[in-house]
């Protein structure tokens, strides 16, 4: 499969297993769109509002509705687990991958750490009780990484990022 060309490659090192964080787009994505989310309780269902109209007007052919879910748990978990970035925001970043169609959903939060991440990321899609923020992901059939944000030698936050399929079956 042809990825878009990355900047220099970016891992994450959790238990033992190298996580890249796909894809750092250097040329311009197809569509792109970005908020700025007051760190609230309000802050998921707000990303989802704003996902289902900018991806209808866009004709993405993804599940739209699944797109926006997730990123309603995406923007949740990093208010209910992160820490707001300064000016007490959460950053939302949606593009489309020019090569491929899929839909990366990229939130940035200010806290670094993400305890559990391989965890999260692995585990299973099927329908349980009371799922998880971010077990949404995994049930849409995306695929979630994350990297830490660097401002020089300053680490001063993280982004969580999904890439969703156009299809149900993952495929590409």
């Amino acid at each position: 499969m042809n990825r878009p060309e990355q900047s220099p490659a970016i891992e994450s090192q959790v238990a033992g297993t190298a996580t890249e964080l796909l894809p750092i787009v250097v040329d311009a994505p197809r569509l792109e769109q970005r908020w700025a989310l007051a760190a609230n309780a309000g802050a998921g269902p707000n990303a989802r509002l704003r996902m289902r109209p900018w991806l209808t007007v866009a004709r993405w052919d993804g599940n739209i509705d699944a797109a926006a879910r997730v990123a309603d748990r995406l923007v949740d978990n990093a208010v209910r687990h992160g820490e707001p970035l300064p000016g007490g925001i959460v950053l939302l970043r949606v593009f489309v991958l020019p090569e491929t169609d899929e839909l990366a959903i990229e939130v940035q939060d200010g806290r670094p750490e993400f305890p559990g991440f391989e965890q999260v990321a692995t585990q299973s899609g099927e329908a349980r009780k009371a799922p998880p923020g971010l077990w949404w992901v995994r049930h849409y059939r995306g695929q979630l990484a994350f990297d830490v944000i660097q401002d020089g030698d300053l680490t001063i936050g993280k982004t969580v990022q999904a890439i969703m399929p156009t299809t149900w079956d993952g495929a590409r």
